[in-house]
């Protein structure tokens, strides 16, 4: 799961962004893991209701069409939506600059999940009730996706979804896609940095009770034990709470060479500060999921322990981005004409590595180049052309932007995308995962790569 900076919604018809989903309930809860899986397996019924779902109208000549982000607005999570926004205003930007698409002009709603299952599902029912010319979903995070992909896919709706969830490694939807790993991936990377690169013996877990981040915890205590290493602590963060003394006490005595962590919103700056302050002012190594990397998560740490202590003590993990070459020109030129509208969310150059903002850029045009191939914005018309343009066939051009890609088509040639997530390589159900690479933070929040993860070593903690 990844996140940025929240920001207020524009819209009406003629704006580019509007939002949806009743005002957020008092008191809430944070379900865990198990009640997520229940509500996939309660949900899969609806698998079987796509074939009876109406297909998307046929869009109107000139009319605008509708990426729905459907992602955590509010809640504990929620910086994760306004993330995805950025890459959306970015590509559909880039994508209207550049004549649109059939056309139609594209443009990004917010529909707020609150990173609940239960307040999810009727915001997304709420969105197809309300919502016109709706082509795309991109968001559906680990938080609400078990309870809104059985709906999605019911309703024909091509979806980019950031989950990360293992109930998705084998489960096959029709319109489910993914370009970033499972969890379980994640974690072995965590501890591959902490055993190959780092050599650490005693290794601490500090997560959130979040559905996202609790996922991470059963596959890394599984690499840790294959890794010979020892699990010293394992404690979990409660998002809601505003203190953690209790667990860095026991974090402290258990005498960690490293923490893995991922505690999203303002759990993470008052966990490490209070680790901090009870440890004599001393800061224990911190390896992070790749949802640390964030200018909003930099900021609010960096803050609370210096920045110079978070460059000097933290690393992450991160999938392998391009950082140079004409897919990462249009991707960077895309991005930061989006500076300045999106608040004070520290170094915006975070988000040009930021996984949420990589992979859902990509995720837009593949889908809008698909959607000139298949000469039709229908999500079922169009989504077999997807797999096509990203895995490329026999004699395709590789094409690293959507202006690229439309003016090849519009050629007649072949086509394969390659965005600046890299080349994709989509497996039946519809994954697609690249490899890892080491980030760390400069003193500005600027990141830089160390290293990258090989390829052996995952599999070494995972067999």
């Amino acid at each position: 799961m990844f996140h940025g900076n929240a920001r207020g919604s524009t819209g009406g018809p003629g704006g580019r962004r509007a939002s949806t989903g009743a005002a957020r309930r008092p008191g809430r809860r944070t379900v865990p893991l198990a009640a997520a899986s229940a509500v996939l397996a309660v949900s899969m019924v609806a698998i079987g209701a796509a074939s009876s779902a109406s297909p998307a109208p046929k869009a109107g000549s000139g009319s605008t069409l509708t990426v729905a982000d459907v992602a955590p607005f509010t809640g504990t999570d929620a910086a994760l939506g306004p993330t995805y926004l950025v890459s959306c205003d970015a590509a559909t930007s880039a994508i209207n600059s550049a004549g649109g698409v059939l056309g139609h002009q594209l443009g990004c709603k917010e529909v707020d999940t609150r990173g609940d299952p239960a307040d999810a599902v009727p915001a997304v029912r709420q969105m197809y009730a309300s919502t016109s010319n709706l082509v795309l979903v991109i968001g559906c995070t680990s938080d609400e996706a078990a309870s809104v992909v059985p709906i999605i896919n019911a309703e024909k709706t091509v979806a980019f979804c950031m989950t990360g969830q293992s109930e998705f490694d084998h489960t096959h939807f029709t319109y489910f896609y993914r370009l970033v790993p499972p969890d379980l991936e994640e974690s072995y990377a965590m501890i591959a940095i902490a055993h190959y690169m780092k050599h650490y013996k005693r290794v601490a877990l500090a997560f959130g009770n979040d559905i996202g981040s609790q996922t991470f915890v059963g596959p890394a205590i599984s690499a840790i034990k294959k890794a010979g290493e020892q699990l010293v602590a394992n404690e979990t963060l409660d998002l809601s709470a505003t203190t953690f003394r209790t667990e860095a006490e026991k974090i402290i005595a258990a005498k960690p060479d490293v923490i893995l962590t991922e505690a999203l919103g303002p759990a993470e700056a008052a966990f490490l500060s209070e680790l901090k302050q009870l440890n004599g002012n001393k800061v224990i190594p911190v390896i992070g999921t790749s949802a640390t990397i964030s200018p909003d998560w930099y900021k609010s740490v960096a803050a609370a322990v210096g920045a110079s202590t978070l460059s000097s003590n933290f690393l992450a993990d991160n999938l392998v981005v391009e950082t140079n070459g004409p897919a990462y020109a249009a991707f960077s030129k895309a991005l930061l004409a989006e500076k300045g509208k999106v608040g004070n969310s520290g170094n915006f150059s975070t988000y040009l590595t930021a996984p949420g903002a990589v992979h859902l850029y990509d995720g837009i045009n593949l889908a809008a180049l698909a959607m000139i191939e298949a000469k039709s914005t229908t999500p079922s018309v169009y989504r077999p052309f997807i797999q096509k343009i990203g895995n490329g066939v026999a004699g395709a051009t590789v094409v690293y932007s959507f202006v690229q890609g439309a003016a090849a088509l519009k050629a007649g040639k072949q086509i394969r995308y390659e965005g600046p997530g890299g080349p994709t390589n989509f497996d039946s159900y519809h994954d697609s995962t690249g490899i890892f690479q080491v980030d760390k933070y400069g003193t500005s929040g600027q990141v830089s790569v160390v290293a990258n993860i090989p390829t052996a070593e995952l599999r070494a903690l995972s067999s």
